[in-house]
């Protein structure tokens, strides 16, 4: 009898030696308070050198992602068990109280080498490093992971930044700048100082209703979200994936869909369109903290004024450029859109938060769809008749 005690014991240690016989930890919601730790939520965990995902968390992406000084985001989402987010057409989905949304902030390294402590690889930020659902510590840096909690009150933001070991990331209330080069393919050295923002600085983004003034997710809409996604298991629609695994219930047979931004076979309006309404238009709506402003870029905005074409800003200051409109037609350079999106001063650039350097990609998109537009800024019929769409 001791024998085989003995030799069970072994068999255990054994197993427990071996990463498939570890159970991987239970994903914890914090009714209130601010745990320290990421990992004491139990969403993430750092395992055999990678970053891996707890059960019942399921990751997502959006067709085109928001800019943010080139990061990529590894996009998370967890419900208790029994509960479901309830679909909306237009709004982020309904989620239900105890939801937790997380979005970590990673860059790929600069091909073959390791990390030297500032140097990250510039890279298109909707090109994902997953591997099987997780990330390669090897050939990634990780900078932070931000929790977004739908509690009984509503939600509340969490910012966590990862350690130098990549072993653990921890909540940093106040923010944290991170200084590092951004290295493109060519070898060529840009500077970005990454802002990890503040909890306060969350609400910039996330108050996206100007009258509740309270947090919202912005990115999980069905616009957003329906497209493919390579599970471990294999490619599959994420609407339908939430739906299989219960955590959607009530989607349509055709939900909305924008493009990839960054999609050259698209229509250039479409791609325009979703860059637009994923990087501007969560607060320049008819709802947003910038609705006084008349600038309204969601992508369910159809009236050209409101759009831009031949609008005098209202009280942008030093953020003209001594340009008259905010887009004219077939003109960029004559545009303010393209002064703000092409500058990196604080005082000028738009989106005035989350990027410390210019979006060059971004910026040659929006160009190129202002350069395709047809019509005049004539002030003497401007307000009465905004030029023809393309």
């Amino acid at each position: 009898m001791r024998y085989r005690v003995v030799i069970w014991l072994a068999v255990l240690v054994a197993c427990m030696a071996l990463p498939a016989c570890r159970q991987a930890p239970q994903v914890h919601f914090f009714a209130e308070g601010q745990p320290a730790a990421l990992d004491e939520w139990g969403v993430l965990r750092v395992e055999d050198g990678h970053l891996r995902l707890n059960e019942g968390v399921v990751p997502y992406d959006l067709n085109t992602p928001l800019f943010s000084d080139y990061a990529h985001k590894l996009r998370t989402v967890w419900m208790p068990a029994g509960t479901s987010a309830t679909y909306q057409a237009e709004q982020s989905f309904d989620f239900p109280v105890g939801t937790i949304l997380s979005k970590t902030f990673y860059y790929p390294l600069p091909e073959g080498k390791p990390w030297d402590g500032t140097s990250v690889a510039r890279t298109p930020p909707s090109q994902s490093s997953l591997e099987g659902e997780a990330l390669d510590l090897a050939k990634v840096r990780l900078i932070e992971t931000r929790l977004l909690v739908h509690r009984a009150e509503g939600w509340v933001a969490l910012p966590y930044v990862w350690n130098d070991a990549q072993t653990a990331a921890t909540l940093k209330r106040t923010g944290e700048l991170v200084a590092l080069e951004l290295v493109d393919a060519q070898g060529k050295r840009e500077s970005a100082d990454y802002q990890v923002p503040d909890q306060n600085q969350c609400g910039g983004c996330h108050i996206t209703d100007n009258k509740s003034r309270k947090l919202l997710p912005i990115g999980p809409k069905a616009r957003h979200l329906n497209r493919d996604f390579d599970y471990a298991g294999g490619k599959e629609n994420q609407l339908a994936h939430l739906v299989r695994v219960g955590y959607l219930t009530g989607v349509p047979a055709s939900p909305p869909r924008l493009a990839d931004a960054m999609d050259a076979q698209a229509p250039l309006d479409a791609r325009a369109r979703a860059y637009l309404d994923v990087n501007c238009g969560h607060c320049h709506s008819a709802t947003g903290p910038a609705i006084t402003s008349g600038l309204w870029l969601d992508a369910h905005t159809q009236d050209r004024l409101k759009l831009g074409f031949c609008k005098q800003p209202i009280a942008a200051g030093k953020g003209t450029g001594n340009r008259r409109y905010d887009i004219v037609p077939g003109h960029a350079a004559d545009s303010i859109f393209d002064y703000r999106l092409d500058s990196d001063d604080p005082a000028i650039m738009m989106p005035e938060l989350g990027r410390s350097v210019v979006h060059r990609e971004g910026v040659e998109l929006i160009r190129a769809w202002i350069d395709a537009q047809a019509g005049s800024c004539d002030t003497a019929s401007k307000e009465s008749e905004p030029p023809p769409a393309t």
